[in-house]
C-alpha cells in the first residue's frame, strides 16, 4: 500500500512539470509571434530627390531603401505632379534599385514627386510609404540637323576624248540654245576631214573642209558648259589640220580658228547666258 502511494505521489510531480513546462513554452512561442508581427516597416526613397533632374523621354532611375521589409516583398511606385499622379511608374521587388523606368512623354516641369508604397504587409495597419520631395523633370533637347551649305558642284570640264588631250582656247557667252557654226578650211585646201563634237556627240561627222562655209544648226544645254572641239581624222598635206569656225546666236558672231592632229584637239567652252 505504500508503494502505490509513492508512485501515484511520482505521477503527479511528473504531469506539473509536463503542464509547467509545456504552458511556458507556448508562451514563449506565442511572445515570439507577437513581436514579429509587431515590427514596424519603413521606406525611404533617395533618388530622386531636389537635386534630380529627370529628363523625358527617357529611362529614369529609383533608390530607395527600406527596414523589415523581405527582399522578396514588392513596392509600388507612382509619380505625381502637383499632387495627382500622372504616371505608374511599376511594382519592384524588394532590390533597393531600378534604373529602366520609362518615363511617358509629355513630362516636363518643377513639382513632381515619388511616391512608394509597401504592397502585401505583415501588419495591414502599419503600411510603409514615403514621399519625395519636389524635383525636375526637362524635355530632353530637339536634335536639329544641320545642313552645310553645300557650294554649287562645278562642272566636270572634258580633257580628254579617244585617247586626245582637249586643249580649251576661249570661252564663249550666247543669248540662246539654238545657234548656228559655219565651218570652212582656214588656209589652203589640203585634204582636211574633220569631225566637230558638241558635249562629246558628233554634230558634224568626218567632214572634208572646202572653201566655202558649210552651215550646221545645234543645240546648247542651258546647265552648264558646252564643249565643242575639233577631231582630225586625217593631217592632209600640210598638218595640222585648222578650221575656222563662226559661232552665232543671232545677233552676235564670233570667228574662231582651230587645230588638231592625231594626239590632241582644240577646243571652246559655251555657256547659255541666264
Amino acid at each position: 500500500m505504500k508503494h502505490i502511494a509513492l508512485f501515484a505521489f511520482a505521477i503527479c510531480l511528473f504531469q506539473s512539470h509536463f503542464l509547467h513546462s509545456s504552458y511556458g513554452h507556448s508562451s514563449s512561442s506565442y511572445s515570439n509571434q507577437t513581436i514579429q508581427a509587431t515590427l514596424k516597416t519603413a521606406l525611404t526613397i533617395s533618388n530622386p530627390n531636389t537635386s534630380t533632374v529627370w529628363m523625358s523621354p527617357g529611362k529614369a532611375k529609383l533608390e530607395w531603401s527600406t527596414e523589415n521589409i523581405p527582399t522578396d516583398k514588392t513596392i509600388q511606385f507612382y509619380l505625381s505632379k502637383d499632387d495627382m499622379v500622372v504616371q505608374v511608374l511599376g511594382i519592384f521587388s524588394n532590390t533597393s534599385f531600378i534604373d529602366e523606368i520609362k518615363l511617358d512623354p509629355g513630362m516636363e516641369g518643377d513639382n513632381y514627386r515619388v511616391f512608394g508604397i509597401e504592397l502585401f504587409p505583415e501588419d495591414k495597419y502599419s503600411i510603409a510609404k514615403f514621399a519625395t520631395s519636389m524635383f525636375t523633370i526637362k524635355k530632353v533637347p530637339r536634335v536639329v540637323s544641320v545642313v552645310a551649305n553645300e557650294s554649287p558642284e562645278k562642272p566636270v570640264i572634258r580633257a580628254s576624248f579617244d585617247g586626245r588631250s582637249i586643249n580649251y582656247v576661249k570661252e564663249l557667252n550666247v543669248n540662246g540654245t539654238n545657234i548656228s557654226i559655219k565651218l570652212w578650211d582656214h588656209g589652203r585646201k589640203d585634204g582636211d576631214v574633220v569631225s566637230i563634237y558638241l558635249n562629246g556627240e558628233a554634230i558634224v561627222s568626218k567632214y572634208l573642209l572646202e572653201y566655202t562655209k558649210k552651215v550646221f544648226e545645234i543645240k546648247l544645254d542651258p546647265s552648264k558648259p558646252n564643249d565643242l572641239f575639233l577631231y582630225a581624222h586625217n593631217l592632209g598635206k600640210f598638218p595640222p589640220n585648222t578650221v575656222s569656225i563662226e559661232i552665232s546666236d543671232g545677233k552676235i558672231s564670233e570667228n574662231i580658228i582651230l587645230n588638231s592632229d592625231l594626239k590632241s584637239c582644240e577646243a571652246v567652252l559655251i555657256n547659255v547666258n541666264k
